[in-house]
């Protein structure tokens, strides 16, 4: 038997009761929940809020005073697809904050106090499209190879920071990326910058301009790229005239050195050459002296030696006549 109608509108009513009742429990104070999305806008929040249903895909902490982006309770979400962190205080480090957000497609970090962008700060985002950390006045760095591991990203924004050089590399390699932000930073336009200005030539430079040196102060994109061009490619300061100078003098002063090393070998090799000629000489003449003195000893011995025999045959001869003398 079917329930009176009474008494089903007071099921039905008691129902969306307890579901209005169970809804209300999961939902942050001073936050909205909605079908799949959690709303604490302007809320005065000084710390990230809890009891957000894990099922929640968008997610607003925009204009509050949230500091710091728990990794723990923000890695529950593993669904969420919209975060809105704009107009609050975060400063500290983020990186490893989002290592399970990798449904993740929009995420706004403006106007707060981040300092630095590494590799891991978004390197787990694999779907992110829109990221936004303009207005950070802040950040001064961002590390190269930041968004290696974002490549659906679409648009960036960072202006209006505390950056004074960007390599090149960090935008270029990004190859779905349709709108990049840039305007309002301190760009130091010096050599370094030269290759980022003729990329920026190539894309869009509007309200791009160079915030230093004093003598480029103000300079669009367009015209500092061809006054770089001529300084750090073809123009040679006073500096640069010395520099060369200078390795002029040390490749001169270099084969002075080397020549005279070299000469100085030559001569230490023609002396020890003509001094062993003259060695080999002087031993040349003192072997022929002795074969003269052993000539002269010889004749010397040889006369002796006749002298002897014609003495021995006189004698000999004397002796011979005396005998017959007597007869």
């Amino acid at each position: 038997m079917s329930p009176p109608n009474g008494h089903k509108s007071l099921w039905l009513v008691l129902l969306f009761g307890m579901g209005v009742m169970a809804k209300s429990l999961n939902c942050p104070a001073k936050c909205t929940c909605q079908y799949l999305e959690v709303n604490c806008t302007g809320q005065q929040l000084q710390d990230f809020p809890t009891t957000i249903p894990l099922d929640t895909r968008q997610l607003i902490l925009a204009t509050n005073n949230i500091s710091y982006l728990p990794s723990v309770e923000l890695n529950f979400l593993s669904d969420l697809v919209y975060l809105d962190c704009r107009e609050n205080a975060i400063s500290k480090d983020l990186d490893f904050a989002f290592i399970s957000l990798n449904k993740l497609i929009y995420l706004d970090l403006s106007f707060n106090n981040l300092t630095r962008v590494t590799f891991t700060t978004f390197s787990q985002l694999s779907s992110l499209v829109v990221l936004k950390i303009s207005d950070n006045p802040n950040l001064v760095e961002i590390e190269k190879d930041s968004f290696a591991n974002n490549t659906w990203l679409r648009h960036l924004d960072v202006s209006r920071t505390g950056l004074t050089f960007l390599d090149i590399s960090i935008v270029k390699d990004l190859p779905n990326l349709k709108s990049l932000g840039l305007s309002e930073n301190l760009w130091n336009c010096n050599c370094s910058f030269l290759e980022f200005t003729i990329w920026m030539k190539e894309s869009d430079p509007e309200n791009i301009s160079c915030y230093s040196p004093a003598a480029l102060h103000g300079w669009s994109m367009p015209g500092v790229e061809s006054k770089l061009h001529y300084t750090c490619l073809l123009h040679l300061h006073d500096t640069d005239y010395a520099f060369l100078g200078l390795i002029g003098f040390c490749i001169f002063s270099a084969g002075t050195v080397a020549a005279w090393l070299a000469g100085m070998c030559v001569v230490l090799y023609e002396f020890h050459t003509t001094r062993r000629g003259d060695d080999e000489d002087e031993d040349e003449d003192e072997e022929a002296n002795c074969d003269m003195l052993d000539m002269s000893t010889m004749v010397i011995w040889m006369r002796g030696r006749l002298r002897i025999s014609s003495l021995k045959k006189m004698h000999y001869q004397s002796n011979s006549r005396e005998p017959g003398m007597e007869q």
